[in-house]
């Protein structure tokens, strides 16, 4: 295989964008993309998007924004897969790239959701329809469900899921593209208005309009674009159950698990050499799940690590310095290339008020449902 680097990045703001199209956020990242790395063509690209069928009843998105990028006829693929599409549509385009098959390919994803489609029927789509949407659960409830569990079988408390919100809110105010750029507290989470016990509203990751957008190339051209390439050293991908009830344990993300061991492998890195990450933090308890099943501290342990600042900006190991899906927002098939893009500009030392000091390897996890898919990659600058 040969090398691979990231060596341009376009991200929209997140939020309620009701004067742009479901196109006109994926060709505003697009160019962004584009222009940042200084290419005059694209051999190929990838699209990650949920649901546009249901959003705003497009499909054949593929075809769709290669047109209004102006980049037909480029091969030109939709992936999905749930909340991880555009982490899926990375990958594909770092396969391409390190195949040989192709030398400059866009990743990126996009998602309008505020466009009056029935949102929670659409989100509910990722999980399972007859065993779980049918019963009337949704994500929220799902996650309440892994919420308690950790919290019966590790002593998990309210507060703690409270901090995983207050610190990722600290951060996203901190990021000019972020949804909700406000600081928020322990009590204004607790007292939030309940949603499904015990997750309230301050612990849930909003609907969001947005879009984002990479550009990867073989590492040994890239300083021909940039001087500050990104290599992408491991990838990882896994899935799960789609329905929490044929799990072994509900507290564990066994899909994070398995992904994020092959991009370890893959890297010849261990957890503890993680200098910043983003995870897919849905909810609150997603981010505690994650950092277990990511390896950064042990089962269990993660309501401890959040006590005692393991993921804060100055933490051991600063997670979701964007603000994670909680604070920038979460247009589900933008969600993955916008974490990839968070990491792609600490290694740049480019990430302003968030910087992480001396960031070399960083790693982003974006995951699908409840779990039930997983993919995670893992970066380092180029010195």
């Amino acid at each position: 295989m040969r090398e691979v680097a990231i060596i341009g990045a376009g991200l929209t703001k997140f939020g309620e964008l009701w004067d742009k199209s479901f196109r006109d956020l994926f060709v505003e990242a697009g160019l962004k993309a584009i222009e940042n790395a200084g290419v005059d063509h694209l051999d190929s690209m990838y699209v990650g998007t949920m649901s546009g069928g249901l959003f705003v009843g497009q499909e054949h998105i593929g075809s769709l924004m290669a047109d209004y990028l102006g980049q037909t006829p480029i091969p030109a693929t939709r992936v999905e897969s749930a909340c991880a599409s555009s982490g899926v549509a990375f990958r594909m385009a770092f396969i391409e790239v390190a195949s040989g098959l192709n030398d400059i390919v866009l990743a990126g994803g996009v998602e309008k959701m505020n466009d009056g489609a029935d949102v929670t029927y659409a989100l509910s789509t990722a999980a399972d329809q007859e065993y779980e949407v049918y019963q009337g659960v949704t994500f929220p409830g799902l996650y309440a469900m892994i919420a308690r569990a950790h919290m019966h079988h590790y002593g998990t408390t309210r507060e703690q899921l409270a901090k995983v919100a207050v610190k990722n809110h600290y951060n996203g105010k901190r990021n000019p593209n972020a949804q909700f750029q406000m600081e928020v507290t322990v009590d204004q989470v607790l007292n939030s208005s309940m949603v499904a016990d015990p997750l309230r509203l301050l612990d849930c990751s909003p609907v969001s309009d947005g879009a984002s957008a990479v550009v990867l190339c073989p590492l040994d051209v890239a300083k021909k674009f940039t001087d500050t390439p990104v290599k992408v050293i491991g990838t990882g991908q896994a899935s799960d159950s789609v329905a929490l009830h044929s799990r072994d344990d509900l507290t564990y993300l066994a899909a994070v698990a398995r992904s994020a061991e092959q991009a370890y492998k893959m890297a010849g890195v261990k957890p503890g050499d993680i200098n910043v990450a983003e995870v897919h933090d849905c909810f609150t308890i997603a981010e505690i799940c994650a950092m277990e099943a990511l390896g950064f501290v042990e089962r269990g342990q993660g309501g401890k690590a959040v006590d005692e600042g393991f993921n804060a900006l100055d933490g051991k190991i600063p997670i979701n310095t964007s603000g994670g899906l909680k604070s920038k927002g979460h247009p589900v098939g933008a969600t993955g290339t916008a974490q990839i893009i968070e990491i792609f500009e600490q290694l740049c030392g480019t990430a302003g008020e968030r910087q992480v000091k001396n960031a070399r390897i960083g790693l982003a996890q974006n995951m699908g449902g409840s779990g039930g898919s997983s993919v995670v990659h893992i970066m380092e600058a180029v010195q």
